[in-house]
């Protein structure tokens, strides 16, 4: 039976007349990387914030290895790593000063000298804090995060402002953790991060999970490997008449076989097909059957941000 790190249930957290969280579900099993995707406030760093005890839910449950945040805030503070998505540290202290205090603040841990090895720190060891570029903050903070050797490593957009390079060496940082046995908790924004690092996936969306499973899963769910967007010109039509000409013309499309989707945004329509070959002849007899005109095609292979925008017709980033 495979131990869960993390269980929320019914999880609500309002700020007044703004409902953050509503009602979310959520497990996470040990030795997983577990990713939240969703847009900006969306609900996802709220989630995590009361998951890492810095924020209280208003109602719902929340246990972490079997232990509450009410009754073993001690064992759960030595056992968890966290990387907030904005961490502010003294401007006067080293690298090596900073990770030497978040080391003695667990009973045991790595050794500073590893710690700052892990995220390419060894350089700047004896820079202060107010010296570094953004992009050492962040792998500053993540060492403060591993210090500790955490069972449970939270990391929210972890790797935002990081140079490629700083990037895939994190994730190598990432992987090597779980590969130890680690969970960890990840929010980004990188569909290419998401893919690389996730076992499992929750899209969320207005405070709600909205969909859940591995990438590959939810990329099949979409029902066809490759996405067509079709820029069109209607000739003769009003202004007024083309965004309904567009949702006539996605629904003529969407008969087809080898069509699984199709869809209206803005002056545009985006499909879901398997086979370009078979959809696309199928595809310019309908246009010039309601007499659109193309003026663009662009294909490619379906990701992770095609799935949330057919799921909720917005991009990632809105």
């Amino acid at each position: 039976m495979t131990t869960l790190a993390v269980r929320c249930r019914d999880l609500v957290k309002r700020y007044g007349d703004v409902t953050a969280v509503a009602g979310l579900d959520l497990t996470v099993h040990a030795g997983e990387c577990f990713g939240l995707l969703g847009p900006n406030g969306a609900g996802k760093t709220t989630t995590v914030e009361i998951l890492e005890g810095i924020a209280e839910p208003t109602s719902g449950d929340v246990e972490i290895f079997g232990k509450r945040w009410a009754t073993d805030e001690r064992w759960l503070r030595e056992h968890l790593g966290v990387s907030l998505q904005e961490t502010f540290l003294p401007e006067r202290l080293t690298v090596r000063e900073i990770v030497t205090l978040f080391r003695a603040l667990h009973a045991t841990g790595r050794a500073v000298d590893e710690a700052i090895d892990l995220v390419l720190l060894r350089d700047k060891e004896t820079a202060r804090y107010a010296a570094l570029s953004g992009g050492q903050r962040q792998r500053l903070a993540v060492a403060c995060a591993l210090v500790g050797d955490p069972k449970l490593l939270f990391l929210d957009e972890p790797t935002t402002g990081l140079d490629p390079q700083s990037r895939r060496m994190l994730w190598d940082v990432i992987l090597a953790f779980k590969r130890r046995g680690g969970t960890v908790v990840l929010t980004t924004h990188y569909m290419d991060e998401a893919e690389r690092l996730c076992d499992r996936i929750g899209v969320v969306d207005r405070g709600k999970m909205i969909a859940l499973g591995t990438p590959k899963d939810l990329i099949d769910s979409l029902g066809g490997s490759r996405i067509v967007e079709l820029s069109l010109a209607v000739a003769g039509a009003a202004e007024s008449a083309v965004e309904q000409t567009l949702a006539s013309i996605a629904a003529a499309l969407e008969q087809h076989a080898g069509v699984h989707t199709a869809r209206a945004k803005g002056e545009r329509i985006v499909l879901t097909v398997d086979h370009l070959h078979v959809a696309l002849p199928l595809v310019l007899s309908t246009l010039r059957e309601h007499g659109a005109d193309l003026t663009n095609l662009s294909t490619h292979q379906a990701t992770l941000e095609d799935v949330f925008v057919t799921l909720t017709g917005r991009a990632l980033r809105e």
